[in-house]
């Protein structure tokens, strides 16, 4: 594939959604040689249409809502992204802290306290999965129950 076939289609995956380069460089892998992708990438980084940080912070952005900060940010760095700038985007992004978010989520799941020690686990199982830490799960569940038992 040439390059002009390889820019055409990085601003066709771009106009879909913001990427991060090791995604975009994924996706332009199978179609053109090594070289040239990076080529294609070092020039949609020079005109600003390729962007880790705008993409970390859209992606923050977007999982806010619904994850907590360990997730968010295992998923950011499984798509490439670096760890000081996706430190910098879940600083500028979240502006609820972790348990108000994480209360958020609960409430619209859930919505009342746990009535027994397996509810309990459940709800904790719930949020763990969204990424939310133990202690603001304990914090957001009142630790009613035991977690050992």
């Amino acid at each position: 594939m040439s390059g002009d076939e390889l820019k055409a289609r990085a601003l066709r995956t771009l106009a879909q959604r913001e990427h991060s380069r090791a995604e975009l460089a994924r996706k332009l892998a199978a179609h053109g040689e090594p070289d040239a992708v990076e080529a294609v990438l070092d020039r949609m980084s020079e005109l600003g249409l390729l962007s880790d940080s705008r993409f970390a912070e859209s992606y923050v952005r977007s999982r806010a809502g619904r994850l907590g900060q360990r997730r968010i940010q295992h998923e950011l760095a499984q798509r490439g992204v670096d760890p000081e700038t996706i430190s910098e985007a879940l600083a500028s992004e979240l502006g609820e802290t972790e348990l108000e978010r994480a209360r958020a989520v609960w409430a619209r799941k859930f919505g009342s306290t746990p009535g027994d020690a397996k509810e309990w686990a459940r709800q904790a199982r719930f949020l763990t999965a969204r990424g939310f830490s133990a202690e603001v799960v304990r914090k957001v569940l009142k630790e009613p129950f035991d977690e050992s038992a």
